[in-house]
């Protein structure tokens, strides 16, 4: 019998906990289980029955109302036409899009089914104003739907169809783009598959034609990964296309550059593995944060966040860890600029203070915590978040509760 991932596992364990666990959260959350589009301020350490500290509640959609069970992946997008600012949720059966400009009016327009069948794993990223969408549920590939759709609903929630599907891989754990060349990346595919269940190279310049471009698979199955222009401080790489990849066990830096002609530049071990998950680069691409999905709850640790020194990729090290205020599992984690935004299950999103991080120095400065009956090691509460619209907006997933719009306190 085929060997099942650790993570799988894990999961499987926390789904047998979760029948009486979402008991207490829906008790939790009455007054709360219909949409919300109101502020409600963080005062003495809530916003309404959530824990908080320097962000307030802008407004909340329930899974009830998209039809769902499960949350999963979140991404945004701002239409440089209108300046209207999207949410783009993955569901289990499905992906939603949510017009979150008016913080007091919070508009669902509407659903993209899923591709095939349900499934517990769904991510989305942005490229030209479409929305790229994988997932594990067998056959699926790519979707590709059309942004600008959004513009034109009337009649809200409307029930969408792709505008292009690629079907190169079946399933996949997650999709990566590197906006500055115009290449997704699919990771997480069939273990069993040309690249070993590492990354497809997609060329989506054209994204309603998306063209197979090659792949890497020398060290295995990929999880996550970054895919960066380099521009950071390791001269031998400048203007190189730059992949890291989470790889269950290790880091792994390579030069897909030569999309027929991956190089391997590094691989990272260290020690404590578990389950390497997911990382991101500072903006200065001289540190990469990683997140370890399985430490906690292996060995006990508080949430444990790994930052390593980039300054050579052929020599990356260990340059400090950060341990978290509580016990969550660390899932998702993004930059933007001095700020670390970490989807931490359980207690909610951390907001990480990175700007002493050459001192090793980081310090929480915030956190909003949407599942707070427990910040206990599992996987409820927070899947994602996505930190970067211009007007401070802050978008949430959240795999019990849905979508969550944040933003910081004045």
């Amino acid at each position: 019998m085929k060997k099942l991932p650790l993570f799988f596992l894990f999961f499987v364990f926390s789904c047998t906990k979760k029948e009486s666990t979402l008991l207490n959260e829906t008790s939790l959350n009455s007054e709360f289980e219909n949409s919300i589009s109101k502020i409600t301020p963080c005062e003495n350490g809530k916003a309404g029955i959530y824990p908080c500290n320097g962000f307030d509640l802008v407004g909340k959609i329930s899974l009830g109302t998209f039809d769902a069970a499960k949350g999963m992946d979140i991404w945004g997008w701002t239409d440089a036409t209108t300046n209207k600012e999207y949410a783009v949720m993955g569901l289990d059966n499905g992906t939603v899009f949510v017009d979150i400009t008016d913080a007091n009016n919070l508009i669902y327009l509407g659903k993209l089914p899923t591709a095939t069948r349900e499934s517990p794993w769904r991510d989305v990223k942005v490229y030209k104003n479409h929305a790229f969408i994988v997932s594990e549920a067998v056959g699926h590939g790519m979707q590709v739907f059309d942004l600008t759709k959004l513009r034109d609903v009337t009649t809200a929630p409307e029930n969408f169809t792709a505008d292009a599907r690629y079907t190169g891989f079946g399933k996949a754990h997650n999709v990566v783009i590197n906006e500055a060349a115009g290449f997704a990346y699919a990771v997480g595919t069939a273990r069993d598959d040309a690249y070993l269940g590492g990354a497809h190279f997609i060329n989506i310049q054209d994204p309603k034609n998306p063209i197979a471009a090659g792949g890497y698979g020398e060290n295995g199955y990929s999880h996550d990964a970054q895919v960066v222009t380099y521009n950071g401080p390791d001269i031998d790489y400048i203007g190189k296309e730059i992949y890291i990849g989470a790889n269950e066990n290790r880091v792994v830096i390579a030069d897909v550059s030569d999309k027929m002609n991956p190089v391997e530049i590094s691989t990272i071990n260290y020690t404590n593995t578990a389950y390497t998950h997911q990382g991101w680069f500072t903006e200065d691409q001289r540190y990469f944060i990683l997140g370890d999905e399985l430490d906690e709850t292996d060995f006990g640790f508080k949430s444990r966040t790994l930052i390593f020194d980039f300054t050579d990729l052929d020599n990356p090290a260990l340059h400090h860890t950060y341990l978290g205020e509580t016990s969550a599992i660390d899932h998702n984690g993004y930059v933007k600029g001095d700020e670390f935004f970490l989807a931490n299950y359980t207690a909610g999103v951390r907001v990480l203070d990175i700007s002493g991080i050459e001192g090793k120095t980081i310090t929480e400065k915030g956190f909003f915590d949407t599942y707070p009956s427990t910040d206990t090691a599992d996987f409820n509460g927070v899947w994602s978040v996505y930190p970067y619209f211009l007007s401070g907006k802050i978008i949430i997933s959240d795999t019990n509760g849905g979508l969550f719009v944040v933003k910081k306190s004045e």
